[in-house]
């Protein structure tokens, strides 16, 4: 059973002179089951799933899968603007020994609640494993809303949660408010992990964990733990960071971060461009002021 909560890192896609760099992702997910985080979260938005080939999308995810040995969940991104597509995705991704799907709202044709109420049916009907629903309308151009949100829960046992970056708390509030116990919802924002924990999220798929592993699965952990004021500090604490690495489109500003830390070369894939020049020193100087400028 998968258990969402805490830092789910959505981990980034290292290339080396455009290829995919397989002994770079074993290193970055050594890093992270070293630093303690609670799952991962390949081939999402922060690792480019979009500009890879077929091939390379499924050996990003069984490189994965061995890296993390069984130690943590490994729950993948399947989800494109095609429902046909997306359910073939489902169903490959489903026979490679991971532990849940992140499924996003489909982008660029912009469903209406009824179409996207019928694209995730699909998706449920075609695994047996649990789907976390993915709502970020800065990049899909459409806002899935909260009784589209429940219904999907109501209908689908394995719909297990939601990982919530519309940036609207009142959303989030309505959506836990209507829900029932076993449904998570999980901050698709680094900025707004501690408030929507506030109004009842179990935790974050974050960015910043790619670089501050420790940092981000600590701020989750002492709220749930009861201590907010600590979580409030380490917020504070990493907030210049977070802010640092959405400078440019992400995953651009972390994939710089991470090179910093050893763990892989600063290699978008186009469109993408690497990390101006004019940004490179102020976000090493948040890796700085937030104590994370070298991999530890």
């Amino acid at each position: 059973m998968l258990k969402l909560k805490g830092c789910f890192t959505a981990i980034v896609t290292p290339f080396r002179n455009g290829r995919v760099d397989l002994e770079a992702l074993k290193k970055i997910v050594r890093f992270q089951l070293e630093n303690g985080v609670s799952g991962l979260v390949p081939c999402g938005s922060t690792g480019e799933a979009a500009t890879l080939a077929p091939e390379e999308y499924l050996a990003v995810i069984k490189t994965v899968v061995a890296a993390a040995k069984g130690k943590i969940p490994v729950v993948p991104g399947v989800g494109t603007n095609s429902t046909a597509k997306s359910i073939e995705m489902v169903v490959k991704v489903s026979a490679l020994g991971v532990d849940g799907l992140l499924a996003i709202v489909p982008y660029y044709n912009k469903p209406t609640q009824e179409g996207m109420t019928a694209h995730f049916s699909a998706l449920a009907a075609a695994t047996s494993l649990p789907i976390i629903l993915y709502n970020i309308p800065g990049r899909t151009g459409v806002n899935m809303l909260p009784a589209t949100v429940l219904a999907l829960r109501k209908k689908f046992s394995n719909i297990a949660g939601i990982k919530e970056a519309s940036g609207n708390l009142d959303q989030v509030s309505e959506i836990i408010n209507g829900a029932d116990a076993d449904f998570a919802v999980m901050s698709g924002d680094d900025s707004l992990t501690l408030p929507m924990l506030s109004v009842g999220a179990r935790g974050v798929i974050s960015v910043v964990s790619n670089v501050a592993p420790a940092e981000a699965s600590r701020l989750c952990g002492l709220f749930l733990e009861g201590n907010p004021a600590g979580a409030a500090r380490l917020h504070h604490k990493l907030f210049p960071l977070i802010k640092a690495l959405f400078v440019e489109t992400n995953p651009i500003p972390v994939k710089y971060a991470a090179s910093l830390l050893g763990l892989c070369l600063p290699e978008p894939r186009l469109p993408l461009t690497p990390l101006t020049e004019q940004n490179r020193g102020a976000l090493k100087g948040a890796l700085a002021a937030a104590g994370v400028n070298r991999c530890h």
